[in-house]
């Protein structure tokens, strides 16, 4: 038996890794056992960081004191911000990344935690006591003592890979699953199901031929992800654009009893969003083509990611339809996609901490939640990385609510929503999205990090010194005229920016202000009444979610609520009004009644 520790973290993914490190700066003894030292932070899909909405997210784990957009900041070797051309409530950051270096570098990070220790082991067990999770046991019987257990196993969990027609256990391609857990929570009475997901075929560099195909380069200058990261000096490497044609999608569609995922071999439920490319030619038939992006894995590689190629199929038929494609005629495969189907806990099972309802002091984050992506995933491994140190401190939980964060959007869908499908999200899934922008995420969320511990002194002052620039410019807009209006209401104006202002008013271009404050002053005015409505319907969402419900109540003994309801309300155990009305299968009947019912049994009446 090993001594005791903290947090225990199983798992060296992007939750894992995100988990670890928090618990650990925020004082808590931690230990992070994965099954393989050597693939922290590994990146098994696509060697890229952010995208829409996920950038959001990215930025949202920097604003709190996370990991990722530093990491991300010191290996991308593209950086891009998507959709310019929309207004900055849809605005994302993307990076593409030197696979290699990430991983290393966030291994570096976290073995550089004062209060962090790494392990090698593959974790089969829970150890218990009194309703609570004490621990784990590896598959070597070894048992590890903590005070507090992050689940954040990835796909691992009984996962098996299939290519064509061929089926192997395995985590990943090449490296073992992880069994005994997904039983033993079962035995504990967790729900636990399954999905699927799949990865595109990795070529070489030398077997393409580029001159046929269309470059994507990144932003000058490179936008960086961490509100930290001042300049950003790393080579610009181009990814490039091919597409596929009828030809392709004859082998395919020739091929489509062989694919795992469509011939009912992997039964998992898969990502409706991040298709493979034998669905897509099924879902759309009508298509003549599909975009490819060709993603180079790192500065010191060969490889080439090719994203949008997603797939099961069999060697020799994802050799034959690369060959088909304008540009890879002589494409050399040096990795084929596959399928992988994995266990997971379906996240109505949850506390909005990420505890678990079932076990105290078990907290679960990434895939294991049923999510895909390594933005989603790093976000749930922070969140309860800083819960489960909380927790074992006896203070409340970190839990951001839908108007403050992509984060609380992607905890409370996770919870009400419970998908039964790998989620991901997207800018659609906030309702607040226009005061949830990636610009603005250290001014909503720094002050949460910097209550909790993770954002140190010296970057708060910067915030405030920020914040305060940001009011006197705006006030100074407001009192300062020209051509009889305030330059207020000339920045409003659609075609105004603020260097507009800046030629306007040489006082105003005396500040030199930082290109972060200018954004921020530029956006203030131009939504502004827009920002306004929607604080309007934010202060609607709050009132719901202040009506808090009690943890013990009776939902199958309400016979005014509707079988469906009442069983819906049991297995999620909303914390309040607001959420239980975006749980499906709960109508705003159904919660006018538990209003009614929560209003009788806070006057003492009847329950």
């Amino acid at each position: 038996m090993s001594d005791g520790c903290d947090v225990i973290v199983v798992g060296g993914g992007h939750a894992g890794c995100e988990a670890a490190h928090a618990a650990a700066r925020l004082g808590a003894r931690t230990l992070l056992l994965t099954i393989n030292l050597d693939t922290v932070a590994k990146m098994p899909c696509n060697p890229a960081i952010g995208g829409l909405a996920k950038g959001q997210l990215v930025r949202e784990i920097d604003a709190l004191g996370g990991l990722m957009g530093r990491v991300i900041d010191e290996t991308g070797i593209q950086f891009r911000l998507l959709n310019r051309s929309h207004g900055p409530a849809v605005h994302s950051p993307r990076a593409q990344a030197d696979r290699w270096l990430y991983a290393r570098t966030m291994k570096e990070r976290l073995e550089a935690e004062a209060n962090l220790s790494l392990g090698q082991a593959s974790v089969c067990g829970l150890l218990m006591a009194d309703g609570r999770c004490v621990g784990v046991r590896d598959t070597m019987g070894r048992e590890y003592r903590s005070r507090a257990v992050v689940l954040t196993t990835g796909t691992f969990l009984n996962g098996v890979v299939h290519l064509g027609q061929r089926q192997v256990p395995a985590g990943r391609a090449g490296e073992p699953p992880a069994t005994g857990l997904s039983e033993h929570l079962r035995e504990l009475g967790f729900e636990v199901g399954r999905l699927s997901t799949c990865t595109p075929p990795r070529i070489h560099a030398r077997s393409v031929n580029y001159g046929v195909l269309e470059p994507q380069f990144g932003d000058v200058p490179p936008p960086p992800f961490s509100f930290a990261t001042k300049a950003i000096e790393r080579p610009d490497v181009p990814c490039h654009i091919a597409h596929t044609n009828a030809e392709t999608h004859r082998i395919i569609a020739a091929n489509l009893s062989c694919s795992p995922l469509l011939s009912g071999q992997a039964p998992g439920a898969g990502p409706r969003y991040c298709p493979s490319i034998e669905d897509k030619i099924v879902r759309f038939a009508d298509k003549a083509s599909h975009q490819l992006f060709l993603e180079p894995e790192g500065v010191h590689t060969s490889e080439v990611y090719c994203n949008g190629l997603f797939t099961g199929l069999a060697p020799e038929v994802q050799d034959e339809l690369l060959w088909s494609i304008e540009g890879l005629e002589a494409a050399q495969v040096v990795r084929y996609g596959y399928a992988i189907e994995y266990d997971f806990v379906p996240p109505c099972q949850l506390r909005p901490s990420l505890e678990t309802q079932r076990v105290r002091g078990l907290y679960l984050g990434g895939q294991i939640n049923g999510t895909s992506g390594y933005e989603e995933a790093a976000a749930q491994g922070l969140m309860a990385g800083i819960n489960a140190s909380l927790g074992i401190r006896g203070s409340e939980p970190l839990v951001l609510d839908r108007s403050e964060a992509y984060i609380g959007v992607l905890m409370d869908d996770l919870v009400a929503l419970s998908p039964r499908e790998p989620y991901r999200m997207f800018t659609s899934r906030a309702e607040y999205r226009l005061v949830l922008r990636q610009d603005n995420a250290d001014r909503r969320l720094m002050p949460h990090g910097h209550r909790v511990g993770l954002i140190g002194d010296e970057q708060w002052a910067e915030l405030e010194a920020k914040e305060r620039a940001i009011a006197g410019t705006l006030e100074r807009l407001r009192k300062r005229h020209h051509g009889g209006a305030s330059l207020l209401r000339v920045l409003r104006r659609p075609e105004s920016r603020f260097a507009d202002i800046e030629a306007l008013d040489a006082e105003i271009a005396a500040l030199r202000l930082p290109d972060g404050v200018k954004e921020q002053v530029e956006i203030e005015a131009k939504y502004e009444g827009y920002i306004a409505r929607q604080g309007a319907d934010i202060e609607r969402m709050r009132r719901m979610e202040s009506r808090r419900i009690p943890e013990g109540v009776d939902y199958m003994g309400m016979e005014q609520l509707r079988l469906e309801a009442r069983e819906k309300l049991s297995a999620v155990r909303p914390a309040s009004l607001g959420q239980a009305g975006r749980i499906a299968g709960v109508s705003p009947a159904d919660v006018s009644v538990l209003m009614v019912h929560l209003a009788r049994v806070k006057a003492g009446g009847s329950r």
